[in-house]
């Protein structure tokens, strides 16, 4: 009986994302309960896209990547996959109408992460719209749940919460990206002199995402809209540290929110969104 395969594909992205993210998988637990395996499922497939390029070293990855490409092509086509992965992830393409578009952009960037490269404004801004602000839109298709009109009027907000959030992790990231991936992905920064200026210039980028996304947050239907502003919640929290510290301290640590701080700020979110403090 394949609803019982879909089952156990379903509970394989969950196990993904509890594995590989906290604050995403605490985020997940305050969406309507019906939302967490179509969410769980397109974590789970962008996840390991994002592991072959970052993570497979000693393999080839760029044969990886494309055979995971042509193997999401099938799974989407055949609406099955013997990957519990995909074939999760494609029962969620079929079930909300997400668009092929939109994962071709976001393979697409995983392509451009296999080249040690700095990037230019172009290909930052289409490094960003692949990687981070269609994966808002594949879950706002989930949100949404077949309402075009208000996919529609909601898109910008999603894509500015994705790049906000992309960026804070390039940010977070900049010391292992550079030394361990090669890569800068801010256009013009250059790693042995970024300095005060450089980071407030690329601070003030992201604080005008986070103050859109904020808008779109709170005209999304209640089923989502908690669990969202959690994340939203932990990723401000973390930008505004990282904010805090000099320039010289992101190059040299991977700035981080423990656990037991994450906890905290989750029951703080609650009280906000309880009282309509967003």
């Amino acid at each position: 009986m394949k609803q019982l395969f879909d089952n156990v594909s379903a509970k394989c992205s969950k196990l993904v994302t509890q594995e590989y993210s906290t604050s995403f998988s605490l985020g997940i637990k305050f969406l309507n309960k019906k939302l967490h395996d179509p969410i769980y499922s397109i974590y789970g497939f962008v996840r390991f896209a994002d592991e072959i390029v970052d993570s497979f070293h000693g393999y080839d990855k760029k044969v990886l990547l494309e055979k995971f490409r042509n193997e999401t092509i099938c799974a989407i086509s055949e609406k099955i996959s013997l990957n519990p992965i995909l074939n999760s992830f494609q029962k969620v393409v079929h079930d909300y109408n997400i668009e092929w578009e939109l994962i071709d952009s976001f393979l697409i960037s995983m392509e451009m992460d296999l080249e040690k490269v700095s990037y230019d404004q172009p290909n930052y801004e289409k490094y960003i719209l692949g990687s981070a602000e269609v994966v808002g839109l594949m879950c706002l298709r989930v949100f949404v749940k077949g309402n075009d009109e208000l996919y529609h009027s909601l898109k910008p907000f999603a894509k500015n919460l994705g790049s906000a959030f992309q960026k804070v992790n390039f940010l977070r990231d900049a010391k292992a990206d550079f030394e361990i991936l090669g890569r800068i992905y801010f256009p013009g920064v250059k790693i042995n002199s970024f300095d005060a200026q450089s980071k407030k210039n690329i601070e003030e980028d992201i604080e005008k995402d986070f103050k859109q996304a904020l808008l779109g947050i709170k005209q999304l239907p209640p089923d989502s809209r908690m669990g969202v502003y959690l994340a939203y919640y932990y990723y401000k929290n973390l930008f505004n540290k990282i904010k805090s510290l000099p320039a010289h301290r992101i190059l040299n640590e991977r700035i981080r929110i423990h656990n037991a701080q994450k906890f905290g700020l989750m029951f703080e979110c609650m009280i906000r969104h309880q009282l309509n403090m967003l």
